[in-house]
Order: C-alpha cells, then sequence, then structure tokens
C-alpha cells in the first residue's frame, strides 16, 4: 500500500480521517506492508508531506476505540524506506555505512580507494 499523497491532502484537510484511514490500514495490511510515496511531479517538493507524517499520531483515543497500533518512530521508518529496502534487496545497515559525512570525507574515501587523479584540463579563457 502506498502511502503518500492521499496522506498529504487528507492531513490538512481532515486529520481525524487521516487517523483512521492509517489505522485502517495498518490493520488491513499490517506495518510491513506500507510504503511512503508522495506524487512529487504532481504537487512539488514533498518535505512538508514527510514532516507532517513525522509528527503525525493516532488519536489514543482512537487506537483503544479501534485497536489502531501506535505510529511508532521504528514504524515511521519501515513505511519511510525500510520496507522498499526490503522489496529492493537493500542491506541499509551497510549502505548507512557507507555514506560519507560530507563531500570532503566523499572525496577522500575515493582518494584513499583509487589513488590521486590528477586532471590537466585547462579552464578559464587560454591565449593562443
Amino acid at each position: 500500500m502506498e502511502l503518500g499523497s492521499t496522506f498529504g491532502q487528507l492531513v490538512i484537510t481532515e486529520p481525524l480521517v487521516c487517523a483512521h484511514l492509517l489505522g485502517q490500514i495498518l490493520l488491513a495490511f499490517g506495518e510491513d506492508h506500507m510504503l511512503w510515496g508522495t506524487d512529487s511531479i504532481w504537487y512539488g517538493t514533498p518535505q512538508w508531506q514527510i514532516e507532517a507524517f513525522r509528527r503525525f499520531q493516532i488519536p489514543e483515543k482512537l487506537q483503544e476505540t479501534h485497536q489502531y497500533p501506535p505510529l511508532t518512530k521504528d514504524l515511521k521508518a519501515k513505511i519511510f524506506g525500510l520496507n522498499a529496502a526490503k522489496i529492493f534487496k537493500v542491506d541499509v545497515d551497510s549502505k548507512r555505512k557507507d555514506l560519507p559525512k560530507d563531500y570532503l570525507s566523499h572525496i577522500k574515501m575515493a582518494y584513499r580507494k583509487e589513488g590521486p587523479n590528477p586532471s590537466h584540463h585547462a579552464y578559464g579563457w587560454i591565449s593562443k
């Protein structure tokens, strides 16, 4: 079950309906069968939807009344990408270790791995 633009539309217009929708999807499909998607080609940058989902909680009264699970940090991590990683057989732990902290770290790692890679290109204006 893909989640994203539906969430984005409901969270701002009908947050209670949004809570019910998320709870019902979780009960029907389970937390291991939900994926995050944003349709950002149609709606622009999805960052506001991502931030809204990070903060969103199903009210405790709805959890008690309908047996909806709480939206924990671990559950949201699955929806945001861990479930997709499972589908595409991505080893998340090894990929996290591969990511450099910044661009300079990336350059250092490449230098250590491949050695110097000098460029003899001339940039800018050159007289003939």
